[in-house]
């Protein structure tokens, strides 16, 4: 769970990359609190004092220094409004916009220059990663987002299944160095041997980040296909993704024309197994076996896609 330190921490990183520490923003004469209420006004919609105050969320006291000092250096006017003779409508004067203007230019070219070291994963990655962070704290706490999306695998992509899944299961069950090598040579086979015609591999991927996986893949007879490498990030659990990637897959098998799925497990992972029962897979047959450091019961389990 995020900490409140680790807040902080990325808001100075955050101020201190994008100049907000500097005495004007983007080298000019502003604050960024008056950088705030030039824009404001710069958006042509006339309103009083109030409705600045309301839309930029400040203390009244404090934005009445600011247009206090930006109507001192003749860049905000207050005329009478025509509907309420004791309302006052603030608005940009002409030197308002001119220095509304240099500073629009300031901050985008500021921008342009923090944006343009940055390759075009990395700028995907980035608006991803805020759009994710405004989703997030937008939206209200009892409606929780469940937004995902299933997508074929990018480059990283399986480097990462390979980690993910060896680290998670450590944590979970304490699995060894081991299970990471089963992984690692399931994922192998997959890229030596792939035909597109017969597998698929899916990633599951929220606010940017890869929270799941699936692959199909042929299996050791004629018309049978195997679903491995199933999991979900803990972040990402209870969203219905594990469900959604398990559905894909089976439908891929069907258009493969697969006439059976099956898959191997553990009975440990109770929440996988669940999931594969919901879509109608049978247990099949039982073994007890050690491997990665412990003694477990592996499962076969079976999906008529013909029936």
């Amino acid at each position: 769970m995020i900490t409140i330190d680790e807040i902080r921490s990325f808001n100075r990183f955050y101020t201190r990359r994008i100049g907000l520490l500097e005495e004007g923003l983007s080298s000019s004469p502003f604050s960024l609190v008056e950088a705030r209420v030039l824009y404001e006004l710069a958006r042509g919609e006339r309103g009083t004092a109030a409705d600045l105050c309301r839309a930029l969320d400040m203390d009244k006291a404090h934005l009445s220094r600011v247009l206090s000092r930006l109507r001192s250096r003749d860049l905000v006017s207050a005329e009478p409004s025509p509907r309420h003779a004791k309302h006052r409508l603030l608005s940009l004067t002409e030197a308002g916009r001119a220095a509304f203007a240099a500073l629009e230019r300031g901050t985008r070219d500021q921008m342009r220059a923090v944006l343009s070291p940055l390759d075009p994963e990395a700028s995907t990655r980035l608006s991803g990663a805020m759009g994710a962070i405004r989703s997030i704290l937008d939206r209200p706490a009892a409606q929780p987002d469940r937004a995902f999306t299933l997508r074929a695998p990018r480059i990283g992509d399986l480097g990462w299944v390979v980690h993910r899944q060896a680290a998670l299961y450590a944590e979970e069950y304490g699995w060894d160095w081991r299970f990471e090598g089963l992984v690692a040579e399931i994922v192998g086979r997959f890229v030596a041997e792939f035909d597109g015609e017969k597998e698929q591999a899916w990633i599951a991927e929220r606010h940017g980040a890869v929270v799941g996986s699936i692959f199909l893949v042929r299996g050791d007879e004629d018309g049978v296909g195997k679903l491995r490498l199933l999991y979900v990030e803990p972040s990402a659990r209870g969203l219905g993704i594990g469900a959604a990637l398990t559905k894909t897959c089976i439908e891929r098998a069907k258009a493969c024309g697969y006439r059976k799925l099956v898959l191997w497990t553990n009975d440990v992972l109770v929440a996988a197994r669940r999931i594969y029962q919901a879509a109608g897979f049978k247990l099949v047959a039982e073994e007890k076996h050690h491997s990665f450091g412990h003694d477990l019961v592996g499962q076969n389990w079976a999906l008529d896609l013909q029936s």
